[in-house]
């Protein structure tokens, strides 16, 4: 026993007419006529008199109807529901520190002005911590660079994710270019805090090379680093992404793909995990205004 015949025959019973039933149901009448010839078969009784004009239910096929139209409508009212709670529900984001005021922020911008209506909830976090919310549910999709191999997260790579020098013009370290991070470690480093990925990789490589090296700025925002450093405070290690073209104003750039891997960053949802309509509409503008945003460089 299906739906789609139990659909069919409370409308039809309801209706009092085969062919207007399918009509309701935007279906052929061969199609309502097949479904309830099913449901007669497998119950082993007659539903309807066809013999009487508008046809008329059976007593088992009016009992029947009794049980099955509440079962019916119900189920056809939250499968509506549903869709109205999927439209009207928030975009749950989760996003690493550096990603949300420079890429994150442009795809939001677009999708408001093509979605004014939709609800964004946007989750700030380092690389683990936005893997964990996903994980927990906390937050639909999570942006971040390079995810672990292996895990149990589905991946739509986005965009490279690269480093770079940040030092104030006129610094020392951008006469010629840097061949080696001893270089970098003899200055004053202006870093994001403990923990997030670009410090972790760099204080790893200077660890491994018996470097020592001092940070004495920790902050949580690129862009308040990109002030520090504009001051003559020290230099930074951070992604390419963070720099804006109004920054060379005040400051010098130099890539590391040459020290410092270069990785893909993306968005990140669980493994099964079925996305909302909008969600899927989110990710296809962060996809879309990267791709032009690259096109026009």
């Amino acid at each position: 026993m299906e739906l789609r015949e139990l659909r069919s025959f409370c409308t039809a019973a309801k209706l009092k007419s085969i062919s207007r039933a399918a009509e309701q149901l935007n279906v052929g009448q061969p199609t309502v006529t097949t479904h309830i010839k099913k449901l007669e078969e497998e119950l082993g009784v007659q539903l309807f008199d066809r013999i009487k004009r508008p046809i008329q239910l059976t007593p088992v096929g009016a009992a029947l109807a009794q049980l099955a139209s509440p079962l019916v409508e119900g189920i056809d009212s939250l499968a509506a529901h549903a869709g109205i709670v999927e439209q009207e529900g928030p975009v749950r984001v989760a996003s690493t520190h550096e990603i949300i005021p420079h890429t994150l922020v442009q795809a939001v911008r677009v999708f408001l002005k093509t979605s004014p209506h939709a609800r964004l909830r946007v989750l700030a976090g380092r690389r683990e911590d936005v893997m964990h919310m996903v994980e927990e549910g906390e937050a639909d999709i999570g942006l971040v660079p390079s995810p672990e191999r292996g895990t149990d997260f589905e991946f739509l790579p986005l965009f490279p994710y690269e480093r770079v020098l940040v030092a104030p013009l006129g610094h020392p370290l951008l006469k010629s270019p840097v061949t080696t991070l001893e270089e970098i470690a003899k200055h004053p480093l202006i870093m994001m805090g403990k923990g997030t990925w670009t410090r972790r990789m760099l204080e790893a490589e200077f660890r491994r090379r018996g470097v020592s090296f001092e940070v004495i700025v920790e902050l949580d925002s690129m862009d308040t680093i990109k002030r520090y450093v504009a001051l003559g405070m020290g230099v930074s290690v951070g992604p390419s992404l963070a720099i804006e073209p109004k920054d060379l104003e005040e400051l010098g750039v130099m890539k590391l793909t040459h020290l410092l891997p270069v990785e893909q960053a993306g968005v990140i949802w669980l493994q099964g995990k079925t996305l909302s309509k909008r969600t899927q509409e989110f990710m296809a503008v962060i996809k879309n205004t990267l791709a032009l945003a690259s096109a026009r460089r």
